[in-house]
């Protein structure tokens, strides 16, 4: 993750087993309820048909948020997540072994909540990233 950003997927779309149009409207509907009045928001996503379907648009619009989405064949557009990715398969992953979706969904939000509040990081100066963005909301 970024210096200002930390990982945070609602609350029920941890595990599924095929992505949809439904589950992405929902997750960005679960999203987008938490923002303070004014916030307006950068959604990044690959590009994807659901990224692309008119009802996520429109959701974007409502919320006054701004769509960035890679571009075609260009994987460092999204090298921030795929950072995230890379980590939460090495240090997740391959080292457990999931027999259900409901315990994949339960050590998901574990491993994220330690990713943001307790994992450091040397390029965040040796801090979380919860711990660097509230440092850096002060500064």
């Amino acid at each position: 993750m970024g210096p200002n950003q930390t990982a945070n997927p609602g609350p029920n779309q941890l595990a599924i087993p095929t992505p949809n149009l439904e589950l992405t409207n929902a997750s960005l509907r679960d999203a987008l309820v938490t923002l303070e009045p004014g916030q307006q928001p950068l959604v990044h996503s690959d590009q994807g048909f659901q990224y692309q379907h008119l009802s996520w648009r429109r959701m974007l619009q409502n919320a006054d948020a701004t769509q960035s989405m890679s571009r075609k064949a260009n994987c460092y557009d999204n090298a921030v997540m795929e950072n995230f990715f890379g980590h939460l398969k090495e240090e997740l992953f391959h080292r457990i072994r999931v027999l259900s979706t409901d315990a994949l969904t339960a050590a998901l939000h574990d491993y994220i909540h330690w990713y943001n509040t307790e994992r450091i990081s040397t390029k965040l100066k040796g801090l979380s990233p919860v711990q660097y963005r509230a440092q850096a909301l002060v500064a």
